[in-house]
């Protein structure tokens, strides 16, 4: 797999991620234990992403 094709699929899964965490959040019963996971999930894919970026800028 490409870096370009590693870097688009990282950034759909964390567009996913964001809306996961919108649905979580909008519940008035929202799960506290499942919000923290989606966004410590969320996070990684994020450094994840700088880290493929910098590689695809030559900046690693």
């Amino acid at each position: 797999m490409s870096l370009q094709a590693h870097l688009d699929e990282l950034v759909t899964k964390h567009r996913s991620l964001d809306a996961q965490i919108e649905t979580v959040q909008s519940n008035p019963s929202a799960d506290d234990l499942k919000l923290a996971s989606l966004k410590r999930e969320k996070l990684k894919l994020k450094d994840e992403i700088a880290r493929v970026e910098a590689r695809l800028n030559g900046t690693h």
